[in-house]
C-alpha cells in the first residue's frame, strides 16, 4: 500500500525549476513522479494515504553537510550566550545560572562571541573568578577553537605559569606570565581531559533536543562529529542507537569519526558506508587549524589586526600527511576542517601525496580563505566542499580587517567555487552557527546579515541564485555522503524524505527566506514534523 502526495508545488530538484503534479511513495521509498491522474490509474488499488499538500511546497529532505548533533543540543539545555550582546549580558546571564549549580557542579556555557560587544575584550578567568568563586567555570567561544576558564578549572587542569603550549594550542597568558584562562584550540583539552564523565542520560537528552529541533527546521538528517568528545567511541554511539533506532527518533545520522577514535570504529568492524540507513559512517575527521574568531585559522600570511601570528597549525605537514595515510590504509576518505589558505594548501598536499582509491570522496570543510591556486588544484581531485553560507553573516565585515582586504578575493566565494565546477555541500556547523538551514541559504543569496539593519550586500558578485543554494542542503549534501543516487532529490527509487514549506522559497522575495516556515518534515515516509499539531507522528504507510 502507499500513498499519493498532490496539491501543491513540487520541486524535484533534478534540475532547476523541474516540477511534477503528483508523487507516488510506497513505505519509504519513492516509486513514481507523474500527474495525479496517471498515478491514480496506475496505483489506485495501492493508495490508502491521500496527503494534499493544500498549496504548500514540497522539496527533497534537507541534509545538514557538517555540524556537531550532541554539541547543539547541549547548546539547547544548557548556558547559552551566543545571544548576548555585551560582556556584560554575559557575566548577567552566568551569575543567573550559578544559582542553581549543585555542589562541586562545574558551570558550562556555550556560544560567547566579542565581535558582537562594543568593547571586543575577550573574557579572562579573573572576571569569572569575580562572578563564580566556588565552582569551576568553563566557557566556550562561539567558533569552539577557543574557551576561558576561570582559576578553579585551571587548578583541576593542572595549568599554571610552568605549563608549555601543547602541540596545536595556545595558552594566553598576561603581563606577568601567567595563564589568564583564554584557552585556545589543542590547548583546551588540558581542561576537556578532567571535566566530570557525561552520563549516558545527558547524551540522549541532548541528542533528543537536537533531533527535535531538526524536525521543526526541516532537517531529515545530517552529517555529524560527535563521537571523540564524550566518553569515547562506543558510548557515544550507543546513544545514537538508543535515541534514533530503539526510541525512533528517526533521523538519518552520517557519522565523520575523528582521527582519534578511527582505531575503536574500525575494531567494532565499521567502515566506510557501514551501518543502516538510519546511521551510518562516513569519513575519518581531521582537524589542520583553527578559527578566525580567535585567530588560530592557519593562513599563508600574518593576519591584518595582528601581525604577531599567522594562526595555528594543528598538525605539521608530515603529520597531516601520515594522518590521511592512516585513512587509506583503513579505505576511509577523509573530512579535513580547513578554514585558514595555508591550511588548505596542507590538506590539499596530504592529499595529492596520499590519493583516494576506494569508495566515497574527500572533502575539506569550510573552505572560506582561498587563493586562485589553490581552487585550481582543487579541480584535480576528486573532493567536494563543505561549505556553510552562514559564515558570511557572522563574519562580516570585521573578517575584512583580521584576514586583510589584500587577501580578500577569493574568500567565501561561494560562485566561484560553484562555476569551477567545484562540487559543493551546506551545512550550519551548529552549536557554532544556528541550525536553521534557511539562514543559510538566506546568506548565500543575499550576501547580507539578517541582523544588519543597513543590509550591507557583501561581494555580490558571490551571490548564489536560490536553486544553487537549496542545492547545497539537498544535492550537494548527498553527494557529499555518497547517496547522491538514493537522496537529495524526488526521484523513482529515492528515499520518501521531503521538507514541505508553507511559502515558495523561490518565488518569494530572497530577504525573505529566512523567515520561511516548515509545515511538515517527513523522513522515510513517516511525518516527524508537523507545524500544525507540533507533535512527531506514526509512519503513514
Amino acid at each position: 500500500m502507499g500513498t499519493l502526495w498532490y496539491g501543491g508545488t513540487i520541486y524535484t530538484m533534478q534540475e532547476e525549476d523541474h516540477q511534477v503534479e503528483a508523487v507516488f511513495t510506497r513505505a519509504d521509498k519513492i516509486i513514481e513522479l507523474g500527474s495525479i491522474q496517471s498515478l491514480e490509474e496506475k496505483y489506485g488499488q495501492e493508495i490508502d494515504n491521500r496527503m494534499d499538500l493544500q498549496g504548500r511546497t514540497m522539496l527533497p529532505g534537507f541534509t545538514d553537510s557538517h555540524m556537531h548533533l550532541i554539541g547543539h543540543g547541549e547548546r539547547l539545555i544548557r548556558l547559552d550566550l551566543s545571544n548576548c550582546t555585551s560582556k556584560e549580558s554575559v557575566f548577567e546571564a552566568i551569575q543567573q545560572y550559578a544559582e542553581n549549580l549543585e555542589e562541586d557542579e562545574w558551570l558550562i556555557g556555550e556560544g560567547w562571541n566579542e565581535n558582537l560587544w562594543a568593547e571586543s575584550n575577550p573574557i579572562i578567568s579573573a572576571e569569572l573568578d569575580a562572578l563564580v568563586p566556588d565552582h569551576p567555570v568553563i566557557l566556550k567561544r562561539v567558533c569552539r577553537h577557543a574557551l576561558v576558564a576561570n582559576s578553579l578549572a585551571l587548578k583541576a587542569a593542572s595549568i599554571d605559569e610552568n605549563t608549555e603550549n601543547p602541540s596545536g594550542g595556545v595558552i594566553e597568558r598576561d603581563e606577568f606570565g601567567k595563564p589568564n584562562g583564554l584557552l585556545k584550540d589543542q590547548a583546551q583539552e588540558l581542561v576537556f581531559d578532567v571535566l566530570p564523565e557525561v552520563s549516558e542520560a545527558y547524551l540522549k537528552k541532548s541528542l533528543r533536543a537536537a533531533i527535535k529541533e531538526a524536525y521543526k527546521l526541516g532537517l531529515t538528517g545530517t552529517h555529524t562529529e560527535d563521537l571523540n568528545y564524550y566518553g569515547g567511541y562506543e558510548k557515544t554511539f550507543q546513544a545514537f542507537k538508543q535515541v534514533i533506532e530503539k526510541e525512533e527518533q528517526l533521523f538519518r545520522a552520517h557519522l565523520l569519526v575523528h582521527h582519534e577514535v578511527v582505531d575503536e570504529m574500525k575494531k567494532a568492524g565499521q567502515h566506510f558506508l557501514s551501518g543502516n540507513e538510519w546511521i551510518e559512517f562516513g569519513a575519518m575527521k581531521i582537524f589542520s587549524d583553527g578559527a578566525l574568531g580567535g585567530r588560530t585559522a592557519l593562513l599563508s600570511h600574518p593576519y591584518a589586526d595582528d601581525p604577531s601570528t599567522s594562526g595555528i597549525a594543528i598538525f605539521s605537514q608530515q603529520q597531516l600527511d601520515d594522518l590521511v595515510k592512516k585513512a587509506r590504509d583503513y579505505k576511509l576518505p577523509v573530512a579535513i576542517h580547513a578554514i585558514g589558505d595555508l591550511a588548505f594548501e596542507m590538506a590539499l598536499n596530504a592529499i595529492g601525496k596520499y590519493p583516494l582509491t576506494g569508495e566515497g570522496r574527500d572533502r575539506l570543510i569550510h573552505a572560506q580563505i582561498l587563493r586562485k591556486e589553490l581552487i585550481d588544484r582543487s579541480k584535480n581531485l576528486p573532493l567536494i566542499l563543505d561549505i556553510q553560507p552562514r559564515f558570511l553573516a557572522s563574519d562580516f565585515p570585521w573578517v575584512i580587517d583580521r584576514v586583510g582586504e589584500a587577501h580578500m578575493n577569493y574568500c567565501y566565494a561561494w560562485k566561484t567555487l560553484l562555476n569551477e565546477g567545484l562540487p559543493c555541500a551546506g551545512g550550519s556547523d551548529a552549536p557554532i552557527e544556528p541550525l536553521n538551514p534557511f539562514l543559510g541559504i538566506h546568506a548565500a543569496v543575499t550576501r547580507t546579515n539578517i541582523n544588519d539593519p543597513e543590509r550591507t550586500v557583501y561581494n555580490q558578485h558571490e551571490a548564489l541564485t536560490t536553486f544553487e543554494a537549496v542545492c547545497l542542503f539537498t544535492k550537494g549534501s548527498a553527494y557529499a555522503a555518497s547517496h547522491e543516487n538514493d537522496r537529495g532529490m524526488i526521484k523513482e527509487g529515492f528515499l520518501a524524505d521531503f521538507t514541505i514549506l508553507e511559502e515558495d522559497i523561490f518565488k518569494i522575495d530572497p530577504d525573505k527566506i529566512a523567515d520561511i516556515v516548515v509545515a511538515q518534515t517527513i523522513i522515510g515516509g513517516s511525518i516527524m514534523y508537523d507545524s500544525q499539531t507540533k507533535e512527531s507522528h506514526s509512519p503513514i504507510w
